[in-house]
């Protein structure tokens, strides 16, 4: 009892990627540019969302959210990361590995509700127009930001105590950057069957309802636009989703990758699936902004003003 009682006080060891620990300092190059790119970039569109007027609208406020979870998302993982690529293996504490395990997958799951949110709003500005300023009232993002805040938080919060309640009496070594849930408990000495349940199937459950809400906003939105009769039109509704598409595909495909090969892909090796990891949790977040600049006008006259202050007069 006393060695159970005891066994949360110790502290885990990440070895960072097993099997490339001589190219960790190569690595860490262009994981380190892009993660810089991640921060200039998420940075640059709250910046340019909070001081331009123009840029005050239900659409934006959303943007400005998803660039807020991004660098969570990445900030949760990526500094201690490069700390293992540069000094080698790292210790982390057991209250700091329940911190970063529970922003890195709540992270996750708020990341799908804003861009569920995303999809809404397109859904309301081009199937009803007229009502969109009267539908998306600055009282109902505000519950609709509240929500989904709360949803995510419920939803993962339980997977924090679950994993608390293990006791770890073998190997505090983990083969991994970061502290991942199921990945934690798998070093305990006790039975994890509740964990592997609930951290599979409520996570991504919610996230696949998400993913077909998703699904079926921007059905009725293709079916709304080709409907309109003016091809200028047309083209402008597509090009205003283009960016949201882009962004959906390159958040949803590596994420489910990585949750699967994780449950299921004991075929894939393991070198290859920590490296993915690793990219997942920092390439969408630098890339969501090079996206939204380039496909969204607005942005992207406003990045040009902000950068090129006297070639754009």
């Amino acid at each position: 009892m006393h060695n159970l009682s005891s066994s949360n006080t110790g502290d885990f060891t990440l070895l960072g990627i097993p099997g490339l620990e001589q190219y960790h300092i190569w690595i860490s190059i262009p994981f380190c540019f892009v993660y810089l790119v991640a921060i200039g970039g998420n940075g640059i569109l709250l910046y340019l969302i909070a001081v331009e007027r123009s840029l005050h609208a239900p659409m934006f406020f959303f943007l400005s959210m998803l660039a807020m979870t991004d660098l969570i998302l990445s900030t949760t993982c990526v500094p201690k990361t490069l700390t293992i690529f540069w000094r080698g293996p790292q210790k982390i504490g057991f209250p700091g590995c329940l911190t970063q395990l529970f922003f890195l997958h709540y992270s996750f799951v708020l990341d799908s509700a804003i861009l569920l949110a995303m999809a809404f709003d397109r859904y309301v500005a081009i199937c009803y127009p007229l009502r969109y300023t009267t539908i998306l009232t600055p009282r109902t993002i505000v519950k609709i930001i509240v929500g989904i805040s709360f949803r995510s938080f419920c939803v993962f919060v339980p997977c924090v105590f679950l994993v608390n309640r293990l006791p770890f009496c073998r190997t505090r070594i983990i083969p991994h950057t970061y502290c991942e849930h199921i990945g934690v408990a798998r070093l305990a000495c006790a039975d994890i069957s509740i964990n592997i349940w609930y951290g599979f199937c409520v996570p991504i459950m919610t996230v696949i309802s998400d993913v077909i809400l998703i699904a079926v906003s921007y059905t009725l939105i293709l079916c709304a636009v080709f409907r309109l009769p003016s091809r200028d039109a047309r083209h402008k509704a597509l090009g205003t989703c283009g960016s949201h598409v882009c962004v959906i595909l390159m958040f949803y495909i590596p994420a489910f990758f990585s949750i699967l090969a994780h449950r299921f892909g004991h075929n894939v090796p393991h070198t290859f699936h920590i490296l993915f990891a690793n990219l997942y949790v920092v390439i969408p977040p630098a890339l969501n902004p090079i996206v939204y600049g380039v496909k969204t006008k607005q942005i992207r006259d406003k990045v040009i003003l902000l950068l090129f202050p006297q070639g754009s007069q």
